[in-house]
């Protein structure tokens, strides 16, 4: 199924199909509600280290990515829910969306994820 990236502050359309927030903090001023949220996968997000060392710089996206890629690895909780998203996207038939709170939407984690579901 194909796997799309969304803000969360974006209006939820039939066509998102399944949203799953990957953010492990609940975005601001959003209720449950009007996030139109299926699953929460808050331990997939980078670690408060890596987010606030990351801070969305264009120039340090490629190393983030590494960086990201080894802490979906190695640490233990962050593999399981890795596991668990993409046990998700291929048990659904329709679309997934994975949203994110991010202003930022080119250089963040939703796109390193993105891109680890989509070579599976």
């Amino acid at each position: 199924m194909p796997i799309a990236i969304k803000r969360i502050y974006q209006t939820a359309e039939k066509p998102d199909g399944s949203r799953v927030l990957i953010d492990r903090v609940w975005p601001r001023g959003l209720s449950k509600e009007k996030a139109h949220i299926d699953e929460w996968v808050k331990e997939v997000g980078p670690s408060k280290d890596l987010r606030q060392w990351f801070q969305h710089d264009p120039d340090k996206f490629q190393r983030f990515k590494e960086k990201y890629k080894k802490e979906l690895q190695e640490n233990e909780e962050q593999h399981e829910a890795l596991q668990r998203l993409k046990t998700l996207a291929r048990a659904h038939e329709k679309n997934i969306t994975l949203v994110f709170a991010a202003k930022e939407e080119t250089y963040n984690h939703a796109q390193v994820l993105k891109e680890i579901l989509d070579q599976q």
